[in-house]
């Protein structure tokens, strides 16, 4: 089962992406390989440039199914691969990145090179192209921790740790693109996006992706902090669809920051009561373990800005979402014979 089983793609987006062909840098990974199935589904060629540090090529399957993909592997880092792959794309949705704040704290340049010179590197191949426009996967992260909830855009960025900064630095990148070159530039902030296909195997696995894999496992799930820590988790259906209307928008976006988001506020303390009861095991209640540097306390989008300027609105709740994702880990994942 995938995301996409939940949403009519075709009643959204209708023919706009048929015969187009883009890039998707990380389309290998959790987020791209959604974004590469949906548009194969609406007939894209679609690119994939993915070094696989994190993505799979098993998750290109399912777009595979569904068209023509071709699979490049490489990095952001190798530019004559970024401009042989731009070749000919009306868009590019730039997905690639190191993920986990704990880990960048760790390995703050390898980070920086990774998340913001890739990112320039990107926007060069795709000035170079002649790209109509530029999707950058943004993060919330950038927010740091502002006190004021809901999150706006207006409010300026407190990054808290290295990937924070680098996300910040290549929105920054976005909009002097869009303002220096004319290149067209949509940074989308992503608010915890889960679903399908997020990784658990690593020890910087998101949080709802490391819940699933202990519980199904028979262990108690572990909160880094008293568990109070609130997010707005998103299901990956939400990310996809705002990047299609991003690609779609008819006027400039000129790197004007936008959050993606449901709008709703979760604690880490009720989503590990959900996760426990949907997957059959409310006796695993918590192990708390001291929280880690880097991590905000709260975050909640302000969802006005997207709303006015591309029209978005989620088009999967948290709770449908949650069900559909604990359905998929069930399947994948080994349970405990105790």
């Amino acid at each position: 089962m995938t995301g996409s089983s939940l949403t009519d793609w075709r009643q959204l987006h209708g023919s706009h992406f048929a015969g187009q062909r883009v890039l998707i840098t990380g389309g290998a990974g959790f987020i791209g390989s959604h974004l590469a199935e949906v548009l194969c589904r609406l007939g894209t060629h679609v690119v994939v440039l993915d070094d696989l540090c994190a993505g799979h090529v098993d998750n290109l399957l399912p777009a595979r199914a569904h068209g023509e993909v071709d699979f490049v592997q490489s990095s952001v880092l190798d530019e004559p691969a970024l401009a042989r792959c731009t070749q000919g794309c009306r868009y590019v949705f730039h997905q690639a990145a190191l993920g986990s704040v704990p880990r960048s704290v760790e390995q703050p340049r390898l980070y920086h090179e990774v998340n913001t010179t890739g990112t320039l590197n990107v926007l060069e191949a795709a000035r170079a192209a002649g790209v109509r426009r530029v999707m950058f996967a943004a993060s919330s992260s950038a927010y740091g921790e502002t006190v004021a909830l809901p999150k706006t855009e207006s409010i300026p960025p407190q990054p808290r740790s290295p990937y924070a900064a680098n996300k910040v630095a290549a929105e920054a990148l976005c909009l002097a693109y869009s303002c220096s070159y004319g290149l067209d530039t949509a940074p989308l902030r992503y608010f915890n996006i889960f679903g399908p296909r997020q990784s658990p195997d690593n020890a910087y696995a998101a949080v709802i992706a490391a819940f699933a894999k202990a519980i199904i496992a028979g262990r108690r799930p572990v909160i880094y902090g008293d568990g109070a820590q609130s997010r707005d988790f998103t299901f990956v259906d939400n990310a996809v669809h705002a990047n299609l209307l991003a690609a779609r928008h008819e006027g400039t976006i000129g790197g004007e920051v936008l959050n993606v988001a449901c709008g709703l506020r979760v604690s880490v303390n009720e989503l590990a009561q959900a996760m426990t009861e949907m997957l059959g095991r409310p006796d695993l209640t918590p192990r708390y373990e001291p929280e880690r540097a880097g991590d905000v306390k709260h975050s909640l989008a302000d969802l006005s800005r997207v709303s006015a300027v591309l029209g978005y609105k989620p088009v999967v709740d948290f709770e449908r979402g949650l069900r559909a994702t604990s359905k998929w880990y069930r399947t994948v994942l080994p349970a405990t014979h105790s």
